[in-house]
């Protein structure tokens, strides 16, 4: 369905275009490049998997008030507008409503292979270079300091308590990114997240030593 892939390709290019570095459209297309690469290894449905990757963050909670389930339905009314079959705007909807991590005590709820491809994908785009270069770009749009010693991490429990959070971005490295490669599904996907996340790990020492010099 190429028509359907370009009319919701336009449609988030043009909502995104003007979002800050973390979520903005080029975030979107690493995840739909990086989702349609382990799709080619692991298999799955890659229509399902390119509308989910493109519409994963359409509604994010981060920026509609905090509704960890208003992603769903817009995905799932916007796909219907566009005349896309049901049982496929069903099944990328329910991915776009498990894709968002929720905190580190907070278990990934469960979903189809596709879904598992898409939240794969958007969580390598979530570490290495680039996460990091994220991290630091959505703490600066929330004025958030780099680091302060005197705050350490938190291990959050529920995904309100997650989404409240205000710390600094190197505790958002200890509150999800590092966790990030443990909680990879594809056989894909943990392998590309092993070396980011060893270059994660490279950056907080360097980081660490230049702090206390």
């Amino acid at each position: 369905m190429p028509a359907l892939l370009e009319q919701v390709e336009n449609l988030v290019k043009a909502k995104f275009t003007d979002m800050e570095g973390s979520h903005d459209w080029f975030h979107i297309d690493r995840v739909r490049k990086n989702a349609l690469l382990i799709q080619q290894t692991e298999g799955g449905d890659a229509l399902v998997i390119e509308l989910a990757a493109l519409l994963h963050d359409y509604s994010d909670h981060k920026y509609n008030g905090g509704d960890f389930d208003k992603g769903y339905h817009e995905v799932l009314d916007l796909l219907t507008q566009l005349q896309c079959p049901a049982p496929i705007a069903l099944k990328v909807a329910q991915i776009v409503q498990v894709v968002s991590y929720k905190g580190a005590g907070v278990a990934d709820q469960a979903t189809i292979l596709e879904g598992k491809i898409v939240r794969d994908a958007d969580r390598l785009d979530a570490i290495g270079a680039v996460g990091i270069a994220r991290a630091f770009s959505y703490g600066g749009s929330k004025h958030r300091a780099l680091y302060n010693p005197a705050i350490s991490p938190t291990l959050h429990q529920s995904k309100e308590a997650y989404a409240q959070d205000k710390g600094h971005t190197i505790n958002h490295f200890y509150e999800k990114l590092l966790l990030l490669k443990d909680r990879m599904e594809t056989s894909t996907a943990k392998q590309i997240a092993a070396q980011r996340h060893t270059y994660m790990e490279t950056f907080l020492a360097q980081f660490m030593q230049e702090w206390n010099p």
